[in-house]
């Protein structure tokens, strides 16, 4: 055979037994990708994503643009060359597995805490866009979530309203915690409370809790990580809005949709177009007083925002020095920290003062 002839042969088989290991190989890393966008003004699979009954609402020309970041499965073992491709790659992002799906955590509660974090985040979005408004929003310390196994389980329930701890009114979810941990473990707590169907009936018709109460109480258990005392619950609070809201968005997770949520709510309620016809995309958490947090995967979020014919991406301040490392062509990153923030972005957008906006800088 030829010493030409060999040679190729020779490199040939060489890159085929290359090509084969990449995709025999399996690496520990997942891919991160632009998702889809979905107008919080417009309609997502035939229904409207925001849905108000009982207050007037006004229609919008322009877009508020949620942003979402595909992620490969739990299940899915990404090989070497996938992640060659996806470290090459302009639209995409390899991440260690880990950083999506911890180890001590299973696929199952990656899926509910995603829930959780996503009905959470609408719920701050709802309060935070109605008092920005001025409507009246009230709400009730409840029990969150009950631990499994926990001293608390089958006496508290999820929904229950917490009057009092120990004789002690609760006003906010903090002092739950406070005042449990000033027993030692071992000792009895007793919980106040208005039982969940009762609670959730007297917030649902915007009356005050039921004077008749129930005392429970509970033997507190040890915490392994510091010994504190404990009961094995979450506080948190429970909201009744002056009119019904509905946010209708499948197959999303996570707590970054609330800052569009809240603008989308706030843009229907507002006889004013926010936007003025423009197209505005962003993330960002938010909390009940409006303060907008950071999210993960901006670079993706932007780059889908952009495919989708966004101008203005609305960027969490604490994620600014990373998006604007990469900046898609044609867009322009806006710094906010809060709703206000957001909102006085979208009058200089509308009002073509763009020059004013504040943006994002690369560190």
């Amino acid at each position: 055979m030829p010493r030409r002839t060999a040679t190729l042969l020779t490199s040939t088989l060489l890159l085929i037994g290359m090509l084969c290991a990449g995709v025999l190989i399996h690496v520990p890393y997942a891919e991160m990708s632009p998702g889809p966008t979905v107008n919080t003004l417009g309609e997502h699979d035939g229904e409207p994503v925001l849905s108000i009954d009982g207050e007037r609402t006004y229609d919008s020309e322009g877009h508020l643009n949620m942003t979402t970041v595909r992620v490969t499965g739990v299940d899915y073992r990404m090989n070497l060359l996938e992640a060659v491709h996806g470290w090459l790659s302009d639209d995409a992002a390899v991440v260690p597995y880990e950083t999506l799906y911890p180890e001590d955590v299973s696929a199952d509660q990656v899926e509910e805490q995603n829930a959780e974090e996503f009905s959470a985040s609408q719920e701050s979005a709802k309060v935070a866009a109605l008092e920005e408004l001025g409507f009246e929003v009230g709400s009730q310390t409840i029990v969150a979530a009950v631990v499994e196994d926990a001293p608390a389980q089958d006496k508290l329930h999820a929904g229950d309203a917490i009057v009092a701890v120990d004789g002690t009114e609760v006003t906010e979810p903090g002092q739950v915690a406070e005042l449990v941990t000033e027993h030692e473990a071992g000792e009895d707590v007793v919980f106040t409370i208005v039982p969940a169907e009762e609670a959730q009936a007297a917030l649902d018709a915007g009356e005050p809790l039921p004077t008749d109460t129930e005392d429970v109480t509970i033997t507190t258990a040890e915490a392994p990580e510091d010994q504190r005392a404990i009961v094995g619950i979450q506080a948190g609070l429970a909201h009744s809005f002056p009119f019904e809201i509905d946010i209708e968005l499948a197959d999303v997770g996570g707590p970054s949709a609330g800052l569009m949520f809240a603008l989308g709510l706030v843009d229907r309620l507002t006889e004013e177009d926010l936007t003025g016809g423009a197209f505005v995309a962003g993330t960002g958490t938010i909390d009940e007083e409006g303060t907008v947090g950071p999210i993960g995967g901006v670079t993706m979020k932007t780059i889908a925002a952009r495919e989708a014919g966004a101008e203005f991406f609305l960027t969490p301040e604490d994620n600014c020095s990373v998006a604007a490392q990469d900046v898609p062509d044609g867009l322009t990153l806006v710094r906010v920290g809060s709703l206000d923030d957001a909102l006085a972005a979208l009058t200089d957008i509308r009002e073509g003062d763009t020059g004013d906006l504040p943006r994002c800088e690369a560190e």
